[in-house]
């Protein structure tokens, strides 16, 4: 029984047109919002500082970069969620096309990469919540404020912040994905409100001199910055993990995912530009906050206070989606038997994968508590543009194998989009450092062990073909 055999493209059609069990709830609006939650958030409020360090000004070109290679891989994400309507994304497709080992490595990355970064973020959210609380005189005890050894000469042991933010979020999703969509709709347009804000009250102070000069660490520092921030794009992929709960998705899943990818380039582009241009790229050394030292430098302080605001709700929701996305994940590998069957049972009351919703929020809760934001963040980046690079190539062998299917949205360029876009997602995972290449593999050969000792022969496919075997003996 091969390890590449691939799901039934027809019934997995014809399966999505029946009820799943997921409620369909979600619009275009609330699926751009969904992308725009997911995306804006630990990039714009603490990456653009760090990035700056790395390109200088010309961070600017370092997000451009990055969305590019975002923006041809979004458009095959695109292609493939309007084609296949279901839960799962990206492992879902893969399953469809390249094989079931496939599927389940690409399945088996995303939710290490989701994961972490539900945990990553709520360690920041951590921060700034605790920053803002400070400047009304509450104050987090010491050894509840971080994970153990996260502040040098400060003993610590765990981070109840961001704990708590997880337990929350996750309650959230489990109660029902409509009352998920209607908090995180008002949450982003609140933060969307913050940066557009930043931007009107920062373009004031733009001194143009500070763009001076452009390159100051040449194309290999554009090119390590834009590695570094591809980090804030992270997130539009989890659009087409609400597959199942959108009303139309063959056109609603596109809107959402090129919608949303494009408006957040345009805002990184504009806000890193007017953060540069009000401060010296040298002086975010060390800064966690360079949105609010940007008004400061400014001499905006009133509007600093709004920042934080708009970091904390910004974050909140990255969490939100996040999480959902993984949830979805579990879900879809648990149906195809891939993983445990409880973590696809769905609740009659809430219309969500109750347990499955739990389970994720509780480990990465712990994760968030527990270890330090530097260690969370190494495996994020290099597993999404592992990611991309599979659904590029992915659309490209549908269109060999299926061109008859019906594409409400079809990836323009086939085969030079997707071809840039792993050449663009490949030249981006170069620039990342050895340890995460090495970490980056472990994780991929444990996933290959649990994969021959566990998924393969419980696989339903494997079921399938094990049955259609003895039949044929008998026969």
């Amino acid at each position: 029984m091969s390890i590449f055999r691939t799901k039934n493209l027809d019934a997995m059609l014809a399966a999505s047109q029946k009820p799943s069990g997921l409620k369909k709830v979600l619009g275009p609006f609330d699926l751009i919002l969904m992308g725009i939650g997911a995306i804006v958030g630990t990039g714009i409020f603490v990456l653009t500082g760090i990035g700056a360090l790395k390109a200088g000004p010309a961070l600017t070109l370092s997000f451009v970069i990055a969305g590019l290679a975002c923006g041809f891989a979004a458009m095959c994400y695109a292609e493939f969620a309007s084609t296949i309507p279901v839960a799962g994304s990206i492992y879902t497709y893969s399953y469809a096309t390249l094989g079931e080992l496939v599927a389940w490595m690409i399945g088996w990355d995303l939710l290490l990469e989701y994961g972490l970064a539900t945990s990553a973020v709520s360690v920041g959210w951590s921060g700034y919540f605790q920053s803002l609380i400070a400047g009304f005189g509450l104050h987090i005890p010491a050894a509840l404020s971080a994970a153990p050894g996260a502040l040098p000469g400060v003993t610590t042991y765990f981070n109840l912040p961001a704990f708590l933010i997880m337990m929350v979020l996750t309650g959230m999703l489990s109660w029902g994905m409509r009352e998920s969509a209607r908090v995180n709709n008002v949450m982003v347009l609140v933060k969307v409100g913050v940066v557009l804000l930043f931007i009107l009250v920062g373009a004031r102070h733009v001194s143009p001199p500070n763009w001076q000069p452009f390159m100051p660490f040449g194309m290999g520092g554009v090119m390590s910055a834009a590695a570094l921030v591809f980090f804030a794009f992270i997130g539009f992929d989890a659009v087409t993990s609400a597959a199942e709960e959108v009303k139309r998705p063959e056109r609603d899943l596109p809107i959402g995912i090129i919608g949303s990818l494009a408006g957040c380039t345009i805002l990184y582009v504009l806000v890193s530009g007017i953060m540069t241009g009000i401060v010296p790229f040298a002086k975010f050394e060390g800064i966690d906050h360079p949105v609010s030292l940007a008004l400061q430098y400014a001499g905006e302080n009133w509007f600093a206070g709004f920042v934080d605001l708009g970091a904390i709700l910004g974050m909140t929701t990255v969490i939100l989606v996040m999480a959902y996305g993984q949830t979805r994940i579990i879900f879809a590998m648990s149906r195809d038997g891939l993983l445990p069957r409880r973590l696809s049972n769905i609740s009659p009351k809430h219309g969500t994968p109750f347990f499955a919703t739990w389970m994720v929020g509780i480990i990465f809760g712990l994760l968030a508590a527990f270890v330090p934001l530097d260690v969370l963040g190494e495996l994020v980046n290099i597993g999404t543009l592992a990611a991309f690079c599979l659904v590029s190539v992915a659309v490209i062998v549908l269109r060999k194998k299926r061109p008859d299917l019906k594409r409400a949205f079809r990836c323009p360029g086939v085969p030079v989009i997707p071809a840039l876009a792993v050449i663009f997602c490949v030249s981006l995972m170069s620039f990342l450092s050895k340890v995460t290449w090495i970490a980056f593999g472990i994780w991929l050969a444990i996933g290959l062990i649990v994969y021959f000792t566990y998924a393969r022969r419980r696989s339903l496919l494997n079921q399938d073909a094990s049955q259609r075997s003895v039949v044929n003996e008998a026969q």
